[in-house]
Formats: structure tokens, sequence, C-alpha cells
């Protein structure tokens, strides 16, 4: 059987499937055999870590084929767009995803302006109209300034992967809830702040959300004279918002649009809401 290498970051790119999904793709290649070859870079595992694993735990055969790219970087976005096209991602995985590409995306085009002579390959990968952040918003049908929040995002997530893979790997799967703007946040500390947040994780005792202080200093939304209804809307809001750009990415650039305009019609109802209370 061929030797294949499993690289650590391009690993993680490779979601592993739930049980029940890895036991009929299991029973699948026993009955079948491997049909889909696995897809190598340089003798590295780019795609197709489910079939390898259940191959080697078989002693199946499987093919091979070789793709070829100029850096890690090409090699890290062609994984991410895979990943997207074909999975069920949630919302933190699709804000993680857009900000490596976009980190990634960066670099080629910092390495391309750094050095004169590259291949054509490589310029024409970084060769484009507007921002890098309004090419990638414009492809995955979000707003610019939300890729450049899920790059911080992605920045975060890969300081946490340092000190404790486990905790990114929860954090991506929602196993801990942490809020996108707490990992945007968390870009800008020091890296020991990073560590002692990613402790605080591990031991459950991080808070997700930041609390949101009345002006007297109390909690708002946790006191008990709230009203129940503010409660409830709060806890709609919430949820939807952790689902928006899930939902929205999978949305043509035309039904995109029509939403934008929904979700602007229902804030000024709220923004209005507001006014007449004060």
């Amino acid at each position: 059987m061929e030797e294949i290498i499993i690289d650590t970051e391009f690993r993680f790119l490779l979601p592993t499937l739930d049980g029940e999904t890895f036991r009929l793709l299991e029973e699948n290649i026993i009955q079948h055999g491997c049909r889909d070859p696995l897809v190598l870079w340089n003798g590295i595992l780019i795609d197709g870590y489910n079939r390898y694993k259940i191959c080697s735990h078989h002693n199946i055969p499987f093919t091979t084929v070789s793709m070829e790219f100029d850096s890690r970087e090409e090699v890290l976005i062609w994984i991410i767009s895979n990943q997207v096209s074909r999975r069920n991602l949630t919302s933190m995985q699709l804000s993680h995803f857009r900000g490596l590409h976009y980190n990634a995306e960066k670099r080629i085009k910092g390495t391309n302006n750094q050095f004169s002579q590259k291949s054509e390959k490589l310029q024409n990968a970084t060769s484009h109209s507007g921002s890098t952040a309004s090419r990638l918003a414009e492809q995955y049908k979000v707003s610019r300034d939300t890729i450049i929040r899920n790059a911080k995002l992605a920045d975060t997530l890969n300081f946490i992967g340092e000190f404790s893979p486990e905790a990114k790997r929860k954090i991506l799967t929602g196993e801990i809830q942490i809020s996108k703007n707490r990992l945007e946040a968390l870009s800008s500390v020091p890296k020991d702040e990073i560590a002692a947040a990613v402790a605080q994780i591990e031991d459950g005792l991080f808070e997700g959300r930041a609390p949101r202080q009345s002006p007297g200093g109390k909690d708002d939304l946790s006191s008990d004279s709230t009203l129940p209804e503010i409660k409830q809307l709060n806890t709609i809001i919430n949820n939807f918002a952790r689902n928006f750009d899930a939902v929205l990415s999978q949305l043509s650039k035309d039904d995109s649009v029509k939403l934008k305009k929904l979700l602007r019609s229902t804030i000024d109802q709220l923004e209005d809401l507001y006014k007449n209370m004060e």
C-alpha cells in the first residue's frame, strides 16, 4: 500500500465524519472497494482522509491522483474550496474557512510582490480587480467587513490550536460555544492572554460572550427584572445571528440581495421601536 504523508495543518481541514456517516462509508468501501482516488500533493494527503483511514484499517487497495501547486497556500485554498462546496458546514466552520482563505491569498499576494520572477500560475491566481477581501466577499456572498472579521477569527483559532488542538476542534464543531465577536477580539491580544483563555476554555470557565452592561453596571439580560419578551427576542436574535452566515452562503446572488433587503427592513423596524421608547 502506497505510503501517504499526513500533514497536521491539512488534516485539520478534512473533518472527521460523525459515527453513523463513517460507518456507512466503511460498509460501502468494504463491499465495493475504494472507487474514488485519494488526492495527493507531493505525497501529502489533501483529500480523502476518511477513505484512507478505512482502507488502511481493512487493508483495502486504493488509487491516488497527484495535483500540482506552487505553494502550501495554494493547497490550503484548494482544500477550503473543496470542503465548502461539498459539506454542510456550521457557521463557525464557514467563517474559519473564509478567514483562512483570505489570509492565504494575502500571503500569496505578498510573496508575489516580494519576488519579481513567479510562475504564470501564481500570477494568475493572485491577479484580480479590487481588493482580496472584496473579491472573496463576492465569492462567498458575504460583506467585505465579514471577510476581514473572519480573518481575525481564523488567526485566533490558529493561536488557540497552537496551545490546544482539542480546544480548537471543539470550538469549530460547536461543542464549546464562543461567539465570533469574542474570537475576533482575542486576535489582537498578547499570546499569553490567549494561553490563559485556552486554559479557561479547557476548564469550562471561559465566558463565550462578553457580558452586556447596563448604565448601572448590571447585566441587563440576566436580570430577574428583564421582561420575558425581551429575553425571548434576545434568544431569537442570537440564534438567527449564529445561523445567518451559513444560510447566506447557500443562496444565489439574487436571493441574498432579497434577504439583505428583508434584514435591513427588520433592523429599521427595531430602530423605530427603539426611538419610540426614548
